[in-house]
């Protein structure tokens, strides 16, 4: 049975992603940071038993993915998929931004890919596994007031394919930029809304409808699949055609 690392693994589409995953026989390990996030997936993955860990692990420090990587490796055996989930945001204007905010943003979405995958790939290399990184539309086109957010996608999009390069061919390395997944009902229960989205927000998308977490999953179950292992350095964006559409007003 294979092992996977999802980080941010316990809200959104982590947490779906990691139900998703656990439904289709594999084993998760979920690294996350939050405490009440943490805690819900504890009680959320307990009839999963020896098949799911949680895991407190800040993704940009060195030593806090060294000691849940043993973690894992002491659970498991084995790891097989890392996906590179976990991801935070500061909307703020470019004269209140400050140093700290654009460093910690940067840290957590670039950098920790960059630790997870360093760590990760001597054990992936020894199941000819895969990496995953989880960007966003936002690489591509931006709101305003998300610099730091926009520039660590980008570069999440490049850090693919330069892993894919360097550590193929034993681990492929792809990419998934989700445009609007509507993932309000999956964050922790201080945070989750069940509002009803309007007409027109499904009507904006070419596909017809705003985006769910298990689109991501399916779409990640996808590229682990070994029948699909010509597949690498690829970003797939998934945003029910947004970024395709031209809008005038």
């Amino acid at each position: 049975m294979q092992t996977v690392i999802i980080t941010g693994g316990a809200q959104g589409i982590g947490r779906v992603t990691t139900q998703y995953l656990l439904t289709h026989g594999y084993k998760v390990a979920v690294w996350d940071t939050d405490p009440e996030a943490l805690d819900e997936m504890r009680d959320l993955l307990k009839a999963a038993n020896s098949r799911a860990a949680v895991i407190n692990c800040d993704v940009a420090s060195d030593v806090a993915v060294k000691n849940a990587l043993k973690l894992t490796l002491d659970q498991f055996g084995r790891i097989d998929h890392l996906i590179n989930n976990a991801g935070i945001m500061i909307e703020k204007p470019i004269d209140r931004l400050t140093l700290d905010e654009w460093n910690r943003v940067i840290a957590v979405n670039l950098t920790g890919p960059f630790l997870c995958a360093k760590l990760a790939a001597p054990h992936l290399q020894e199941t000819r596994g895969s990496i995953i990184n989880i960007a966003s539309t936002r690489a591509f086109q931006s709101e305003p007031n998300t610099f730091a957010y926009t520039a660590s996608k980008g570069g999440l999009v490049s850090l693919t394919h330069a892993l894919a390069v360097s550590l193929g061919p034993a681990i492929r390395v792809n990419c998934i930029s989700p445009g609007w997944i509507d993932v309000t009902a999956w964050k922790k229960k201080s945070k989750a809304k069940h509002d009803s989205l309007r007409p027109e927000d499904h009507q904006q998308h070419p596909a017809g409808r705003v985006g769910q977490a298990d689109d991501i999953a399916r779409m990640i179950l996808f590229l682990m699949a070994e029948e699909n292992s010509f597949i690498t350095g690829e970003n797939f964006t998934l945003d029910g055609g947004m970024t395709k559409k031209m809008i005038y007003v």
